[in-house]
């Protein structure tokens, strides 16, 4: 198959910052606090869901008289306070990877299902905003990933073809949703790993961010990585 390549789409959570580590850890603290366990566990299937689907999935795992509201603005709190306090962490590879798409004269867009607000504090923190033609956020658009709605119109603001668009995604939620937009997707797992079924549909999936410049270096050539 022959890959014209026009734009490439990032996730952020988990794939540019090393922050879904850091809501794990803070879910279980206050998973503990309000009594609950298993939360820890349950946190990778609600990563790259909007806070909606979230709140949706922990009414069906914890019941439906789980404080999901308090809870979550309880763990907003922390982490932002910690994130202001020693900055957002940024994962291996990231600004390689950027300079070398910019390089090959590629659009680039960010389409996270973070809130706008969030989202852009951590891209400005980590001096990366500059790089994205267009960031879409999770509160701009109607369905949440695993649904294709969010990178579909992240395309149509750049003005290209799902087919010319390649996806970054850590989360099988993610990259289970650029697949759908029918786009080539690189998964780098963060949290969770694909399962095989998932994993068939990839464009590629390799450990970490410093070993896509290749895969998108065979891109552009048009192969199979």
């Amino acid at each position: 198959m022959i890959y014209l390549l026009k734009a490439v789409i990032f996730d952020m959570d988990g794939l540019m910052i090393n922050t879904e580590r850091l809501t794990v850890k803070i879910w279980g603290r206050l998973g503990r606090e309000y009594g609950y366990s298993g939360i820890p566990e349950a946190a990778p299937h609600t990563m790259g869901l909007r806070k909606d689907a979230s709140k949706k999935f922990f009414s069906e795992h914890f019941g439906k008289e789980f404080p999901f509201d308090e809870f979550m603005g309880k763990s907003s709190a922390i982490s932002e306070k910690y994130l202001r306090t020693n900055g957002v962490p940024v994962m291996p590879g990231l600004f390689e990877l950027l300079d070398f798409l910019k390089s090959k004269k590629l659009l680039l867009a960010v389409a996270t299902s973070t809130a706008r607000e969030r989202a852009m504090f951590c891209l400005n923190d980590i001096d990366a905003a500059k790089y994205f033609d267009k960031i879409i956020c999770g509160d701009m658009v109607e369905k949440s990933k695993p649904d294709p709605d969010i990178y579909l119109k992240t395309a149509a603001a750049l003005g290209a073809a799902p087919s010319s668009c390649a996806v970054l995604e850590d989360s099988p939620n993610g990259a289970a949703a650029g697949i759908a937009a029918g786009m080539a997707t690189v998964m780098v797992p963060d949290l969770a790993a694909p399962d095989e079924n998932l994993r068939k549909s990839l464009f590629a999936c390799v450990g970490s961010l410093t070993e896509t410049v290749p895969i998108f270096d065979k891109m552009l050539c048009g192969c199979r990585a």
